[in-house]
């Protein structure tokens, strides 16, 4: 472990330092953002008024609403001049989302993000291929400290390149590859086409995040680059990757709870849930200096377990995110996240584990043609592909319920991500 004390530390001593950690962020916020300020004024709620770490339910929610609205600064509690980083979202759906660091606020971040991959299996020493995106993404720069804070050696590759990616895994003798989940499948695909066998390198670890995945992905990345495959979690809105991580039990992330609070909520009443039922994963900020969030609405969809790990962690375990309550679809009544999809189209015979679901109109209802490719040995003629479409159509309505449309297309048709997969492409308001 990388911090033994604080990742064992009992329960009953860990709900007591979450319970003084977040009066003081209460406070902190009430005092230094006038947005929080104002949305505790208007809930009737002052920080004094929690007494327990239940009280939190009190509390107005936060949302990527609330910072686009105060853009650029206005959600920091420090002067600009005590910032000594700021990243952004691309801003794709309007303003960017801003978040800032101080010095502590990074060197906190580096301590949870080397926690994180200590906990998936690196060690020191390890070579760490980093293939997140650097700059105002907070992913390639996140993997990039904790890495170095862990005390490996990292080669900040960055996205793109990917055949270069490959003879630099080869050459340098990577341990540990840093990506998205869909990019570290290109790459996979990539070394398969120049003839290069990951399985026989060194690497040993993936540390993939950024992007909901299924399992049968995992098994799928296992098995072409002979890896284990880890799930990392994280948000710029809360800090970063490092929020969570899979232990090498693989069976949950766990979420380091000295430094955030964790609930789940009902994303259609907003009202707070048992431990362990299924719904929106929100999040509170405990140390953060720059940027306090009170309960972030993530949008990710799980729950959570606090039941004790094999490995010996005390920290709560945020299970697989399946989805994301703003990305799921309703396709004919039927409530549809394009994970599902992946998980069915994974491993499925002749079929290659790229896809993209496109949205369109038909009247008053919308409908979702699935784009898949097939193998490169599959070598299917028209009527094949036909065939196989059929095939794929009857296994989606068997496993999900939901009745779609199948395109086969030809190996290499469908687009390649080198960060966060595209996954859906909306066409129905071109449509309308």
């Amino acid at each position: 472990m990388f911090d033994r004390a604080a990742e064992t530390m009992p329960r009953a001593q860990l709900a007591a330092l979450q319970l003084e950690r977040l009066k003081k962020t209460l406070d902190r916020a009430y005092r230094a953002v006038p947005h929080y300020r104002a949305r505790f004024d208007e809930a009737g709620v002052k920080p004094d008024d929690l007494t327990s770490l239940a009280d939190i339910a009190r509390f107005p929610l936060t949302q990527k609403t609330d910072l686009r609205d105060n853009y650029p600064f206005g959600m920091f509690a420090v002067p600009r001049e005590e910032l000594l980083r700021i990243h952004a979202s691309s801003g794709t759906t309007g303003k960017p989302t801003v978040v800032g660091y101080t010095k502590h606020d990074l060197e906190t971040w580096s301590e949870l993000m080397a926690r994180s991959m200590a906990s998936a299996g690196a060690l020191p020493d390890d070579i760490v291929h980093n293939a997140y995106g650097y700059g105002l993404f907070t992913g390639g720069l996140g993997a990039h400290y904790g890495a170095e804070r862990l005390g490996c050696t990292v080669v900040p590759v960055s996205g793109g390149g990917t055949e270069r990616q490959v003879s630099l895994l080869k050459d340098f003798g990577a341990n540990v590859l840093c990506s998205t989940p869909s990019y570290a499948l290109n790459i996979a695909e990539v070394a398969e086409q120049m003839g290069a066998d990951l399985r026989q390198a060194p690497l040993r670890i993936g540390l993939f995040g950024a992007e909901p995945w299924s399992d049968a992905m995992r098994r799928d990345l296992e098995a072409r680059l002979g890896i284990r495959a880890m799930d990392v979690y994280g948000l710029s809105e809360i800090m970063g990757p490092g929020v969570a991580c899979e232990c090498t039990a693989q069976n949950g992330l766990h979420g380091w709870e000295d430094h955030f609070l964790f609930e789940t909520i009902d994303p259609e009443t907003l009202q707070p849930l048992p431990r362990g039922a299924v719904g929106e994963l929100v999040i509170t900020t405990l140390t953060k200096e720059a940027l306090p969030m009170i309960r972030y609405r993530t949008r990710d969809i799980t729950r959570l377990s606090n039941e004790p790990c094999a490995c010996g962690r005390s920290h709560i375990r945020i299970m697989r995110v399946t989805g994301r309550d703003d990305d799921m679809l309703i396709i004919r009544g039927v409530n549809v996240y394009p994970s599902q999809v992946e998980s069915v189209l994974v491993g499925f015979p002749g079929i290659a584990p790229h896809y993209q679901l496109v949205l369109t109109r038909d009247k008053a209802l919308d409908t979702m043609t699935v784009e898949v490719e097939m193998t490169p040995d599959a070598s299917l003629d028209d009527a094949g592909r036909v065939r196989k479409a059929a095939e794929v159509t009857h296994h989606i309505k068997s496993l999900i319920g939901v009745t779609c449309k199948v395109v086969v297309k030809s190996p290499g048709e469908v687009p390649r991500s080198q960060g966060k997969a595209v996954r859906v492409k909306d066409q129905r308001a071109v449509a309308g």
